[in-house]
């Protein structure tokens, strides 16, 4: 399976269009002043889960004598592994609410890293995921699943005993386990803390900081997990709480409905580890110096973040792209490419459906819609630019619809080697007026978005082409709004001419500006 991506994505590739500052890889450390890595995790000794029912209940025997033979602690939770074969069932797993990880919480980690993958399951495959779920829980059929502790969490009990103090029993499960943690790895006894803070993160062109918007927060102890979402200014609050330091990681699945991933590994969405911080919470700041992969993957989670908010704050509003958005960071290619393989473009035209028979499915799920090329784009400003122009593509693509899509990306693969390896052609092949259009639209939002947030820099973005994104341009700063413009470039809009004639259709108070504008270019 992998070596079938491996030869599909490189032409798609090649045609494409309170805590502390996070630093360097060198300087960036948890609270407990242990190195944080974004590679593979590496997993030390199984250790004993302080929260399984058995150990609990010896823990509240050892606190309260006398409680012992009156206080029953039933499971409120089961610890599982799932082995989903693909992402269809990876996605059921996620619908019924579940949290999943890619390692087990009841291990030693020796190094933090970003990723795991069992050495058990073959590297084409989607690896065990870790989740705790309610006990009762019923597993969904066909999903291959092991229940490894059933585990009592006092959050998660119906009913409890008022008068005891969990948080103590909680330590005195660590102590007898075998766990025990240093004592500023602790809030105070008989206490606990629910963890807030911010993420943030700078762009140097602005010289501001701003919170990176929509993110994942999650966090846990062994088996005892807590997730929250950033607002539009990066704050976070976890609705649980904690009696010792969680491990804290970012999860790049935006609230506005996009998944970033990639990282070695075939996941819907990367996780950046941010290691063990202190129960209340941990802020943390993003650079330009910081980890390449952290930071560029809340730059890109701002970019869509913004680019929804824009396309329903206008009226008539625009249409966002579709929920289920995958994209693709890759630091080692310089082109990005908007061709929606998850939504099935050019699976079923290049005929892969009938050549690979079940495995098409597979092909559709773990190919990308978005892939960003991030050679040579070190900045906020430049990956933040990039990152809007194929959001603008994923919208066309949703007006527009799939077909039209197949044309457009089989005109770019096809133009790319018939040109010269020129990426978009010389204009003159067939169903060139596709990519005539397409790009002229991803160019001025991509203009467009700029302009709001860096201001007139006198930055320019495609005006060398051949389509002339000058004319919508042209248009918007005449009134015609990119909002009103998006509303005509459905399926029939298949290149200058027509779109030409039905911007005056639509819009006829602004013929003289359209014609005007389209004869400039000609």
């Amino acid at each position: 399976m992998k070596s079938l991506i491996r030869l599909i994505v490189p032409v798609l590739l090649l045609s494409s269009c309170v805590g502390r500052d996070l630093l360097s890889d060198a300087a960036q450390q948890d609270a407990e002043g242990r190195p944080v890595e974004h590679e593979m995790i590496v997993l030390g000794a199984q250790l004993e889960d302080p929260y399984s029912v058995e150990n609990m209940t010896k823990a509240l025997a050892a606190v309260y004598p006398t409680k012992a033979d009156r206080v029953v602690l039933p499971a409120t939770n089961w610890y599982v592994r799932f082995l989903p074969e693909d992402e269809d069932q990876y996605e059921t797993l996620e619908r019924m609410g579940l949290t999943l990880l890619d390692h087990p919480v009841d291990y030693e980690i020796v190094r933090e890293g970003d990723w795991y993958h069992d050495p058990s399951v073959g590297q084409d495959q989607i690896t065990w995921q870790y989740a705790v779920v309610k006990a009762g829980f019923s597993f969904p059929p066909g999903i291959r699943y092991e229940l490894l502790e059933k585990c009592y969490i006092p959050e998660e009990a119906a009913t409890k005993a008022d008068d005891v103090d969990w948080a103590a029993v909680e330590r005195e499960a660590f102590r007898l386990t075998g766990n025990e943690l240093p004592e500023d790895a602790w809030t105070k006894a008989g206490d606990s803390s629910t963890p807030s803070g911010r993420i943030t993160i700078v762009d140097r062109t602005l010289g501001v900081t701003e919170g990176v918007r929509g993110v994942m927060v999650s966090c846990n102890v062994f088996v005892k997990f807590a997730t929250a979402y950033t607002d539009e200014n990066g704050y976070y609050a976890m609705s649980r709480s904690f009696s010792s330091n969680p491990r804290y990681r970012l999860v790049f699945k935006n609230s506005a409905g996009f998944n970033i991933g990639f990282n070695l590994v075939l996941i819907p969405a990367s996780i950046s580890t941010l290691g063990r911080h202190e129960a209340s919470g941990v802020d943390v700041e993003v650079t330009e110096d910081s980890n390449r992969w952290l930071f560029s993957r809340c730059v890109v989670s701002n970019a869509g973040f913004d680019y929804c908010r824009y396309c329903t704050a206008g009226s008539p509003p625009m249409k966002t792209p579709p929920g289920n958005l995958r994209i693709w960071l890759l630091h080692t290619l310089g082109s990005s490419c908007t061709a929606m393989l998850q939504q099935g473009v050019l699976v079923d035209r290049l005929g892969l459906t009938q050549l690979l028979g079940e495995y098409a499915a597979l092909v559709k799920i773990f190919l990308p819609d978005i892939t960003i090329g991030l050679r040579g784009k070190d900045s906020y400003e430049d990956i933040y630019a990039t990152a809007l122009h194929e959001f603008a593509h994923a919208s066309h693509f949703m007006q527009a619809g799939k077909n039209y899509w197949d044309d457009f990306a089989d005109f770019i693969i096809k133009s790319f080697i018939t040109s010269g390896f020129v990426t978009y052609g010389v204009g003159t092949e067939e169903n060139h007026g596709h990519c005539e259009v397409g790009e002229m639209w991803a160019y001025t939002l991509q203009a467009q978005l700029y302009r709001e947030r860096y201001g007139e820099s006198g930055r320019t973005f495609g005006l060398n082409y051949w389509f002339h994104p000058q004319i919508f341009l042209q248009l918007v700063d005449r009134g015609l709004s990119c909002n009103k413009i998006f509303q005509v470039l459905d399926e029939e809009v298949t290149d200058r001419t027509i779109l030409q004639k039905k911007l005056i259709s639509w819009y006829p108070e602004y013929k003289s500006e359209i014609n005007q504008a389209f004869a400039r270019y000609n």
